[in-house]
Order: C-alpha cells, then structure tokens, then sequence
C-alpha cells in the first residue's frame, strides 16, 4: 500500500518503517571500512544490538540527463553544473546512486535521433566531487550512439571516482553488481532495463540486463526475470544490503502498472532490501512490502524536459540503516529551474510532491 504520514515537515519528511505498513507486512516474516558483526535476532538482545549497529545512510536521485537542453544552458567548463544546488545532499551521505540516462560519448551513428543523449564525460570526476558514487547505466539511452559507444561509456568510469552497474562489454560485465563498504557494511547494487532501445547485453554481446516486460517490451520473459532474480540471490549471499533499481513502467504518470507491482515484490522475495525505480519521469508511489521499500519513480533529477510541471519535480530518497536493518526513508523533494538544476522546495509545492510519492 501507499506510504501515508500526516504532514510534510519542511524540507523533508521522514518516513519510519514501522509507520509505512500495511496488508503486506505478514507476506514475509570506495571507501572501504573493516568489517562488522550482523546485528543479533536474539529477541532479548536484538533490538539493544540494532541501536548501538552503525548508522549509514544511502542517498538516491532519479534521471540523470546532462546533455542536450541541459547543457546548452550551462557553462560547457562545468558539465556538472546543474548538480551544484544539491551538493550538501549528495555529499551528506554514506553513499549517493543515480540512473544517468546518456551516454558519455557520441562516437557513433544517433539511435534516437534528437531522443538521443550523450554528455561530456568531464561530468564524471565532477560528479564524484559532488558526492556521487555510483550510477546505474541500465536504461534505455546508454545504447543511444551505438555498441561502441556504450563500451566506451563504461570504460569511462574507470578511475573516475564512479562505479557504474547495469551495463557493459558482456552480459557478464552487465549483470557485475557494484559493492561498496561502508561502516562495515556491505551494499550491493544491480540495475536492469525493461524499456529497449539499448541492446540487450549478451554473450559477447554489449548492452544492458535487461529484462523484457510491459509496457515497452513485454510480454514478460520468465526467462529474463529468473536470470534477475538470481542475480539478486547471489548478491544476497554476498553483501548485507541489496539494492535492485529497475528502469521500468509508463512515462508521464503517477499510476503504478501491475507488472511492476508484481517484478519488485518478487525482487524483494529474492532479497532485496530496497528496489528503486527509474524511467517514467514523474514521480511515482512508494509501497512497503515485508520490510523492504520499493520507490517505483523518483521522477526525473536533472533533465531537460520543461514541458510540463511533473517533468520538472522530483524527490530524492535517502534510506537509513542501523548494521543492515532499514530503519527509514528520508524524502527531499525539489524542483528544476531554468538550468535544469534542481532545488529543495517547501510548502504546498512540496507537499503536492510528495503526494506523488504517497505520502499524505
């Protein structure tokens, strides 16, 4: 069901988990530091043992579109210019993860025509000063300028300060989640694109995981879905946290489909501890289901879509854990300005925000 609190606090608005319930709660009972001990689920010592765990914090933004509109409008020395409002909130968390809907390089033919997007690969080290530290490449623009394009586009992560999932040289490459420690905890992050455009990764074969399903590319493939899932099991034997962030739904809407419903509560039964939703480009619900968070739609960080309000408003999530235990989201809503930078709003605009998201 909806996340539903009563009010909107100011810049933000926390979410507790034990207030986001609902009928789905009983379907389940870079920086690196040294490693910790799980918290205990010895009933008499758990929940002393998760307050004293350490805290860390996980910030989430949606699209990420640093080329065409948005950088005719922005200094070409500063590709990264636009993220610059927001720098207090990607540099505050333990971890900041974004969907960057481009490429890094248009050495090759346009696949999309003027729907096709590459921006400066400058942006990356820029990025990673802002707080940035990884960025899921499984959507449907990382193939706009062709094979070799992508190829180079992951190439350019290396040493960037930047790790990139989602997609690569290979199915192997693509489906290579990203680890990253913190606190002695270790999170994992995998993408997979459900939308087309950018190839499918295979054998040999540059692209994305994919996966197919309505409503770009269904009906839905059993085989694509189970080659996710178990993905997701293994990176739930691997790390503490999983993260999935699908790149997935219908554009320009509030309303879930009821194959997303269905593809993210079966990550979570895979073992994801939070699945986060990009592509539709306005904000979406978020749902609670056995103690997972599923954000379907952030809606769209940085892009130059100013056709319409919802196009130009999101919310970034930041997710808190105690050892390995989500104890909370945080929301932040904001909105675009003439250069496509977003800014923290207030007030009945950001209550409208996060209404969106539902949260009432």
């Amino acid at each position: 069901m909806a996340v539903r609190m009563p009010g909107v606090v100011a810049l933000v608005l926390v979410v507790s988990l034990a207030s986001c319930g609902g009928p789905d709660e009983d379907a389940r009972p870079a920086r690196h530091d040294s490693a910790s001990t799980p918290p205990s689920t010895d009933p008499t010592t758990g929940p002393a043992r998760a307050d004293r765990a350490p805290r860390s914090t996980v910030t989430f933004v949606g699209d990420i579109m640093l080329g065409r509109g948005v950088a005719a409008v922005n200094p070409a020395a500063d590709p990264a210019a636009p993220l610059r409002p927001m720098r207090a909130l990607l540099h505050r968390a333990d971890l900041t993860v974004g969907n960057l809907e481009s490429t890094l390089s248009d050495d090759g033919p346009a696949q999309q025509g003027d729907d096709s997007f590459a921006a400066d690969p400058r942006a990356l080290p820029a990025m990673a000063g802002l707080g940035f530290d990884a960025l899921s490449l499984a959507n449907n623009h990382t193939g706009d300028y062709g094979t070799a394009a992508l190829v180079d586009t992951a190439a350019a992560f290396r040493g960037s300060g930047i790790w990139a999932f989602g997609a690569g040289r290979d199915r192997h490459a693509a489906a290579r989640p990203v680890v990253l420690e913190r606190h002695g905890v270790r999170f994992g992050f995998l993408g997979f694109n459900t939308i087309g455009e950018t190839p499918r990764a295979g054998p040999g074969r540059p692209g994305a995981l994919s996966v197919r399903m309505p409503p770009r590319t269904g009906p839905l493939s059993h085989a694509d879905l189970r080659r996710v899932l178990q993905a997701v099991r293994r990176l739930d034997r691997r790390v503490d946290v999983v993260v999935v962030m699908p790149h997935w739904g219908t554009q320009y809407t509030h309303h879930v489909e009821p194959i997303q419903r269905r593809v993210g509560r079966l990550l979570v039964d895979a073992g994801a501890d939070l699945v986060v939703g990009g592509h539709p480009h306005w904000v979406q619900p978020m749902e609670r289901y056995r103690g997972a968070v599923i954000a379907y739609s952030l809606g769209n960080f940085v892009f130059d879509m100013d056709f319409m309000d919802q196009t130009m408003e999101g919310v970034a999530l930041t997710a808190t854990f105690r050892g390995d235990r989500l104890r909370g989201v945080r929301l932040t809503p904001y909105r675009m300005d003439s250069r496509f930078a977003p800014r923290p709003v207030h007030g009945a605009v950001a209550r409208d925000i996060l209404a969106q998201a539902g949260v009432h």
